[in-house]
C-alpha cells in the first residue's frame, strides 16, 4: 500500500495555500474530489498502483484552514489556480480525475486548458442542467435523505457514511462535510451551471465518462449529453450504482478506468 504523503502548494500570489495529497509512482494523475471533500478511498489507493497520484483539497475544505474559500469568488479564478497548481507541482501532461463536484472542475480545466491533459476522467461530474431532468439540491437534503441520494445499495451507504465512533470525532466530521458542503456551494448553488455546456468542445483529450445507472443526485442521462459535447469521449455506465460508482461498484469502475488509461 503506497504511503500517503501531505504536501502544501502556494497560488494566488501567496494569497492561497493548497493542502494536496500525493503517493503512489508512474506517470503523475490529478484527482479533484466531490464536494464533501478529499477521503483517500480505495479507488484512490488503486489510482497509486500505477500512478503518482496528486489530490489537492479544495480551498476551505482543509482542515484547520476553512476561510481559504474566501480568497477565491469566482469559478473561472479556480480553474486558474488550478492550473497554476499544475504548474507549481511540476505535472507533465497529468491524467486528470474528477468525481461530481471535482468532475465538474475537471472538465472546467481541460476546457480552458486543452493541451494540460489528453487523458481525462470524468466520474458523473456536474455542471450541465437540463430542466426535464433536474440536478437534486443536495444543499437542502437532510441528513437522513442524503444516503438515498447519493447511493442505490442502502447497505453500501450505510458503511460510507458511517460517522466516528466517539462521539466528539463525530461532530468534527459531520461539521467538516457541512462546511465542505458549503465551499462547493459557491460554484453550485442555485443550479450548477456555469455555462459549461458552451466550452466543452474545447477538450481534446481523450475522455471516459462514468456514470451510475441509478444515480439519483445527477441523473445518468447528462453521460450522453457530455458524450455528445466532448470529441474524444465514451461512455461507461455502471449497472446498480448511485452517484459514486467507485465506492459503490468498486470493481466494474476501476476495470473500467484502468481500461481507459491502459
Amino acid at each position: 500500500m503506497s504511503e500517503v504523503r501531505q504536501e502544501t502548494v502556494e497560488l494566488w500570489g501567496g494569497k492561497l495555500t493548497v493542502a494536496v495529497s500525493v503517493a503512489g509512482t508512474g506517470p503523475p494523475l490529478l484527482y479533484l474530489h466531490q464536494a464533501a471533500g478529499l477521503a483517500w478511498d480505495p479507488f484512490l489507493q488503486h489510482l497509486t498502483e500505477r500512478h503518482t497520484v496528486y489530490a489537492p483539497q479544495f480551498p476551505g475544505t482543509t482542515l484547520g484552514d476553512p476561510y481559504s474559500i474566501h480568497v477565491v469568488d469566482e469559478l473561472s479564478d479556480m480553474v486558474l489556480a488550478y492550473e497554476e497548481l499544475v504548474r507549481n507541482l511540476g505535472l507533465d501532461n497529468p491524467v486528470v480525475v474528477g468525481q461530481s463536484f471535482g468532475g465538474m472542475l475537471a472538465a472546467e480545466l481541460a476546457a480552458h486548458f486543452p493541451s494540460l491533459t489528453d487523458r481525462l476522467v470524468l466520474l458523473a461530474p456536474l455542471g450541465l442542467w437540463r430542466d426535464d431532468a433536474p440536478v437534486t439540491n443536495l444543499l437542502a437534503a437532510s441528513a437522513e435523505q442524503l444516503p438515498g441520494i447519493l447511493f442505490h445499495n442502502p447497505e453500501v451507504a450505510k458503511v460510507a457514511m458511517a460517522m466516528p465512533e466517539d462521539p466528539e470525532t463525530a461532530v468534527v466530521a459531520a461539521s467538516q462535510m457541512v462546511w465542505s458542503l458549503g465551499c462547493a456551494g459557491k460554484f453550485i448553488w442555485p443550479i450548477p451551471d456555469r455555462g459549461l455546456r458552451r466550452r466543452l468542445h474545447r477538450i481534446t483529450s481523450s475522455t471516459l465518462i462514468v456514470w451510475g445507472r441509478q444515480d439519483a443526485f445527477v441523473p445518468s442521462r447528462y453521460a450522453s449529453d457530455f458524450a455528445d459535447l466532448i470529441a474524444h469521449s465514451k461512455v461507461a455506465m455502471i449497472e446498480q450504482s448511485g452517484h459514486l460508482p467507485q465506492v459503490e461498484q468498486f470493481d466494474q469502475t476501476a476495470a473500467a478506468v484502468d481500461e481507459f488509461l491502459g
